[in-house]
């Protein structure tokens, strides 16, 4: 019995080596951080390429944290976000974390300088609003939310980040091309007439026509 309860508590403390147990000290940022370990177990490529082209990790350090030590997407990316937020490499927090492992992120970020309501900790809560933004599911910081990544993640749910489902880019109205919607008048000219004017033009200027046309109105 001895020994199974060592193996058991081993399994524990081998389970629990970076938690997952955020304790940042914020409900929200906690919220928002199991939510980000969920996506990232769900979407690895567009996790890491967040964490890599946004946060500045290197590549390696994510996949050996990762994979070779087990840690969580959500630590993964709490550790350099952290880090970006005081400008240093996110290797100095994972250090900085390995020092006293297991007592929470909101400790590690204490050490590190940063409290909860500091300048540094909502800038933080800002950087966690961009990143759901480039997910396509925009938020605001303290807003009571629940992200459900199973049915928003990448090509389901909102669509490139903009709430009701409604699409940016191609075939919006929004974003239409300012020469679509035209610079000129051709057939409502002050006389009535439907001719073009002179020189065959639509328009110009405004959408007055310059110079007669067929018909006794004035382009």
């Amino acid at each position: 019995m001895a020994l199974l309860l060592g193996l058991s508590l081993a399994g524990a403390a081998q389970a629990q080596t970076v938690g997952y147990n955020i304790r940042t000290g914020d409900v929200w940022v906690d919220t928002r951080l199991g939510e980000i370990n969920d996506y990232g177990r769900r979407y690895r490529e567009p996790f890491i390429n967040e964490v890599s082209g946004y946060y500045g990790a290197p590549r390696s350090l994510i996949d050996e944290l990762l994979d070779r030590r087990g840690w969580a997407p959500g630590d993964v990316y709490y550790a350099c976000a952290i880090a970006r937020s005081l400008g240093v490499p996110c290797l100095n927090v994972v250090r900085e974390y390995d020092r006293n492992p297991g007592q929470g992120w909101g400790a590690v970020a204490k050490r590190m300088g940063i409290k909860p309501g500091s300048p540094a900790f909502h800038a933080l809560k800002r950087g966690a609003v961009g990143t759901y933004d480039r997910w396509g599911y925009p938020i605001t910081v303290n807003q009571s939310v629940h992200v459900d990544w199973a049915q928003h993640g990448p090509g389901k749910g909102k669509s490139n980040g903009h709430p009701g489902g409604k699409k940016s880019g191609a075939g919006s109205s929004h974003y239409d091309h300012p020469s679509s919607k035209g610079n000129g008048r051709g057939n409502s000219d002050k006389g009535g007439g439907h001719g073009k004017g002179q020189g065959g033009d639509k328009g110009h200027g405004g959408g007055k026509g310059q110079g007669k046309g067929k018909d006794k109105g004035h382009g």
